[in-house]
């Protein structure tokens, strides 16, 4: 973890000054020709620069402080059960920027921020209940940019993800370096998440020791998890397991526990936030009926990552280590 807040704070050094060996990379002036992305599958034109970006959640927030961003966003909303944001390496950017909102944004939050860009997702602040959607802003004149990990993939009203969750994580450094004037800083960030990667599949189980893993986030009566295209699918390979929902072609949903049963995960990994504390949903786990026969619990491997690492962000590289360093620490145990 040491490592990964070094080379992160290197990088955003970068933002202001020479340092770490790197060539400051100046902010496209907010007066650049226009600017055309592909986003969620179709492309998107910005006029200008964005000056007063806001954004919904702490992920999505981290990936403009990543780069350097900071000073061209008007605010974030986020619950304030997202840990210790003083611990993380981009401290200040949290400093710097107003937190607007403990819920999710608002079209009167945005207009009161004079927000010139909402960075959102499906599920991440937009949302057709409340009519808080790329659409209704445009109508308002504000454009918007959609989480890649939310893109909405047609299967369902609501399912989610177009693409494997790291290409998703890199496809939004990429358009964001562009739209930003950053290429350079986007790609030194992306460059510097595939080695971190690459190390950790290197050293990573093989074959029939990979244990199979089952991501918790919540619920009792039937649990939620992650499917293909979430975060959590790729932290969990590159770190060397299977994912036992894999075959679910959504981001985050719902399953029974009768398939977590007939899958016998070897390894829980636990998602940490909201009022239910870690230790609760372990306890929980550990103690409910039909799970009693199941690998994990009957050897107690649970294992807990917060929400932000699970969430597409900054963080997914830094949780693909450390979940690495446990899985190896199990792999090949019955």
């Amino acid at each position: 973890m040491r490592t990964f807040l070094a080379t992160a704070l290197c990088l955003a050094a970068t933002v202001t000054a020479t340092g770490c060996g790197a060539t400051v990379e100046k902010p496209a002036d907010a007066k650049s020709s226009a600017v055309t992305l592909t986003n969620c599958g179709r492309e998107v034109t910005y006029d200008k620069v964005p000056e007063r970006v806001v954004t919904n959640d702490v992920g999505i927030t981290e990936l403009m402080f990543a780069l350097g961003l900071e000073d061209r966003m008007a605010g974030f909303a986020m619950p304030d059960d997202k840990g210790d944001l003083a611990g993380v390496p981009w401290k200040d950017g949290y400093e710097k920027v107003k937190w607007l909102s403990k819920d999710q944004l608002t079209k009167e939050n945005v207009l009161d921020a004079r927000a010139d860009l909402v960075f959102a997702g499906w599920n991440y602040g937009f949302r057709e209940d409340g009519g808080f959607t790329p659409e209704a802003l445009r109508k308002l004149g504000i454009p918007s940019y959609v989480l890649t990990e939310s893109c909405r993939n047609g299967r369902t009203d609501s399912s989610r993800g177009i693409m494997p969750p790291l290409d998703a994580l890199y496809a939004d450094l990429t358009n964001l370096g562009k739209l930003f004037g950053v290429e350079q800083r986007a790609a030194a960030l992306i460059a510097d998440f595939k080695k971190q990667v690459a190390q950790v599949r290197a050293k990573a189980p093989k074959g029939a020791e990979r244990p199979k893993v089952f991501l918790y986030d919540s619920g009792q009566d039937q649990p939620f998890t992650s499917g293909r295209f979430a975060a959590p699918e790729q932290i969990i390979s590159e770190a060397g397991g299977t994912n036992v929902t894999h075959d679910v072609a959504d981001s985050w949903t719902t399953v029974g526990w009768e398939t977590v049963v007939e899958r016998d995960p070897d390894v829980i990994v636990i998602c940490d936030y909201g009022d239910v504390s870690a230790e609760r949903k372990r306890e929980f786990l550990l103690s409910y009926g039909p799970l009693r026969n199941v690998s994990a619990v009957r050897h107690q491997r649970i294992f807990v990552l917060d929400y932000v690492d699970l969430v597409e962000s900054p963080r997914n590289p830094s949780a693909i280590a450390r979940l690495g360093t446990y899985l190896r620490s199990v792999a090949g145990r019955s």
